[in-house]
């Protein structure tokens, strides 16, 4: 079965692991780009709620396939991936423990990050899968230092978690931060997502026309959460 942008030439990217400040921390990550010279955009990938695994990678590598300069952060570096990613409770139990201010400082020093590489073009963009779209949604509300966003069936985005609206890592429902949108918003659900439902994807929509924010919105038939992760 193809993937989609699945890379046919490996030699024609770089690949590495890398390190990068935010607040003094050392954060891990993945950066992709083209071998070729040239001048590229920047895009932040932000993974789902089992971390950074191979399949994030590959889809770093698939956007610079593309032509851009892709850094897929760990964003549990400082709490450590969840030991066993098939224990949904373990899963759950880091996801929720991020606190989502940490969370917008760490996108912030992604992108800078991002902009200081060689060849750069100084826009960078944000793109996430489950908690990682719930995430990129969250960043481009709090912060102007991304210049566009796809969120892709960012979960959690009317309360904290299952059992509560707010929590001391989550104060605020992202969808009560979307009027302070800063940049450009492509939202991708599936119809057959609970969470996001479809309800919670035209809720949000409908909070975005209000506030007169750019967004364009796309749901996806016969398709449940997590459809892009092959």
């Amino acid at each position: 079965m193809a993937l989609a942008g699945e890379v046919k030439n490996l030699d024609a990217l770089e690949g590495r692991d890398v390190t990068f400040s935010s607040d003094g921390f050392a954060m891990k990550g993945y950066l992709a780009r083209p071998k070729a010279p040239g001048t590229y955009p920047g895009v932040i990938v932000l993974h789902e709620a089992f971390g950074l695994v191979e399949h994030e990678r590959d889809v770093a590598r698939r956007f610079a396939n593309a032509g851009f300069i892709a850094l897929a952060p760990d964003m549990y570096s400082r709490i450590g991936a969840p030991a066993n990613p098939s224990d949904m409770n373990q899963v759950r139990t880091k996801m929720f423990g991020l606190a989502d201010a940490q969370i917008v400082r760490d996108g912030a020093a992604a992108a800078a990050f991002l902009r200081a590489q060689p060849g750069c073009n100084g826009k960078v963009g944000c793109v996430g899968f489950c908690v990682g779209g719930r995430w990129t949604l969250l960043i481009a509300c709090s912060s102007d230092r991304i210049d566009a966003a796809i969120d892709c069936w960012g979960g959690f985005i009317t309360r904290a978690t299952p059992d509560a609206l707010t929590t001391p890592e989550r104060p605020t429902p992202v969808i009560d931060l979307a009027p302070e949108l800063h940049c450009p918003l492509f939202i991708v659900c599936g119809e057959e997502d609970q969470n996001p439902s479809p309800a919670d994807a035209q809720a949000l929509c409908d909070r975005l026309q209000r506030a007169g924010k750019p967004f364009q919105f796309e749901m996806f038939r016969n398709a449940g959460h997590a459809f892009f992760a092959d």
